[in-house]
């Protein structure tokens, strides 16, 4: 009889770990009552890529590292519901003269290979692919289908041909439909879950759900720029904020305030919190969600588009024992992924790190984090006299918003805290007035502050898709670059073109640009006779800080970003 070859026999033999580390982790597995590979991947021993590679030798199938998703048959979806296959994590992928070949996580998963066969009628043959691989194009497929099969635009206009005409669907009805559980036939919830699906598959940060006379219109901020992606009846206006509000926890039958909510759900394996904010407009309430995906975030400052100069500044500020670093900019600007990335840079088991945020965006392993509740008096000036008391060794305030929080800050700094926060100003010079103006004394600002830090997010285009050309000298003056630094970088700029892979946008995710101001002797002495902003930041200048213009033109002659994204982001900043 064939004896299976062990897992981890396998792994020492590929090379994923040691006979002497198999050895260790088998002993603390047998404890913990998980199988070997699975606890093997918790304890970030072997990645969940090796992991599938030696299941594919243990069963003795083939192995996959990438799906040719323009072969998909969409058909074979037809029968095999999505809620089904993200279960079993299998999916379908075409038609073989012996069968159906499946990509699956689990090759021993005998009853769930089994039920597809006997769903789609055809012996299975399994493709071992990784679990990131499976769950990525799983959502691709399934979001072609249902578009092949017309289903995200036509669901609410199938309900309304069987309607009687006789006005808007109640709260009852939608009531009714949530009692249906898992009935993906329902309109309002399948208009609703798909709008998530498709926001999430298209990386949005929000959902816009805006009604207007006789229509309501959807619209996705996508990397930081607004598009509609989906207009129905204006008379399912109802029954969608409905939806909705019962999924966040709000008051659906209060339609003349503003709310504020929340909804948790799973999609694709991931986890995403979601901010409901409703609002009455005269054509009915508006709705405003920010999809936060913990997933998604980068936490390394090293990715977050810094030059090298301007991150060996900050990487060598933030192991200061006390100060403030602050980071400005207009919402949406990417301030919080700074700080974050600055705090999990700097996050062990000998410091103690505190947060008060509004809200806490993403809980951070190894480090304390508060909510601001206005209800309750948690302000961000009470949340940081509370810490105090706690021993902390760094701070992160969400935000100086008044003259209190910012003094109590500059206290902690100056008595041996180091501080991290958010301020709104255009550009990094200007946080310093800013904080006098909040009636903060100017020798505490300039005693107190190590370094501010302004920035935006540019759109990077499409690596697929981006061409080069040739750039005017007037595009060259525009960006403040002189046309000796443009033909040392090769004599190219990069522009949008549109492709599959954006979209048809042109870009595709999002890079920062920095203008990092340290403050020297000489900014001291500026900030204590009250100096205005410009004259601060000629003096910045002349000490080697480049503005936010200087670092987009850097990244356009990289190929980064276009001149347009530079300009649309930079223009309030130009000297």
């Amino acid at each position: 009889m064939f004896e299976r070859q062990r897992l981890g026999e396998i792994l020492v033999a590929q090379g994923a770990l040691s006979a002497a580390e198999l050895e260790r982790y088998l002993g603390e597995q047998a404890q913990k009552g998980m199988r070997i590979g699975e606890y093997l991947v918790s304890e970030n021993a072997i990645s969940p890529l090796e992991l599938s590679k030696a299941l594919a030798t243990q069963a003795d199938v083939d192995f996959a590292e990438e799906i040719d998703l323009d072969a998909l048959d969409l058909d074979l979806l037809d029968h095999l519901p999505i809620n089904f296959a993200r279960a079993r994590k299998m999916l379908p992928l075409w038609r073989t003269e012996y069968g159906v070949e499946v990509a699956v996580i689990d090759p021993f998963d005998i009853v769930g290979i089994d039920q597809v066969a006997q769903t789609l009628g055809h012996r299975v043959d399994p493709i071992i692919v990784s679990p990131t691989l499976l769950t990525d194009s799983l959502n691709v497929a399934y979001d072609r289908h249902d578009r092949l099969k017309g289903r995200y635009g036509a669901m609410l206009e199938d309900e309304q041909k069987e309607s009687d005409g006789d006005g808007e669907p109640g709260f009852e009805d939608v009531v009714d439909l949530l009692g249906a559980g898992d009935d993906d036939e329902a309109p309002v919830i399948q208009f609703v879950n798909t709008t998530f699906v498709r926001a999430v598959r298209d990386r949005a940060s929000d959902i816009h759900i805006e009604p207007h006379e006789n229509r309501v219109v959807v619209r996705f901020r996508v990397d930081g720029v607004l598009q509609q992606v989906a207009e129905v009846p204006k008379r399912f206006h109802s029954s969608i904020s409905a939806r909705i509000k019962i999924m966040a926890g709000l008051n659906i039958a209060e339609k003349r305030l503003p709310q504020d909510g929340r909804i948790r759900i799973k999609l694709a394996g991931k986890d995403i919190d979601i901010r409901v904010a409703t609002i009455p407009l005269a054509e009915g309430e508006r709705i405003t969600m920010r999809l936060l995906d913990k997933s998604a975030v980068l936490l390394d400052l090293g990715s977050i588009g810094m030059d090298p100069k301007t991150l060996a500044e900050i990487e060598e500020m933030i192991l200061r024992p006390h100060g403030i670093i602050l980071v400005s900019g207009p919402t949406g600007s990417g301030k919080t992924t700074t700080l974050y990335s600055c705090l999990s840079r700097i996050n062990t088991v000998d410091r103690n790190i505190l947060t008060i945020e509004d809200p806490v965006e993403y809980q951070l392993e190894g480090i304390s984090q508060v909510a601001v509740n206005a209800k309750i008096d948690l302000t961000f000036a009470n949340g940081l006299r509370s810490f105090l008391r706690h021993d902390p060794d760094v701070i992160m305030l969400g935000e100086i918003r008044d003259g209190e929080t910012a003094e109590i800050a500059i206290q902690a700094s100056l008595t041996g805290h180091l501080v991290f926060s958010t301020v709104h100003t255009n550009d990094a010079a200007g946080s310093f007035t800013r904080l006098i103006d909040m009636g903060v004394e100017p020798f505490l600002v300039a005693s107190s502050l190590l370094a501010i830090m302004a920035q935006r997010l540019v759109r990077r285009l499409c690596s697929v898709c981006k061409e080069s050309y040739e750039p005017s000298l007037a595009e060259i003056q525009k960006v403040e670059l002189t046309p000796e630094q443009v033909q040392a970088a090769g004599g190219k700029f990069w522009r949008p073109v549109g492709c599959e892979n954006c979209g048809n946008l042109g870009y595709r995710g999002r890079s920062g640009i920095y203008e990092f101001l340290v403050v020297n002797d000489e900014i001291r002495t500026l900030v204590m006779e009250r100096k205005d902003a410009g004259t601060i930041k000629r003096a910045a200048l002349r000490n080697g800080m480049r503005t936010l213009r200087i670092d987009g033109g850097d990244k356009i002659l990289k190929g980064v970003t276009s001149v347009e994204e530079v300009l649309r982001v930079t223009q309030a900043e130009a000297i």
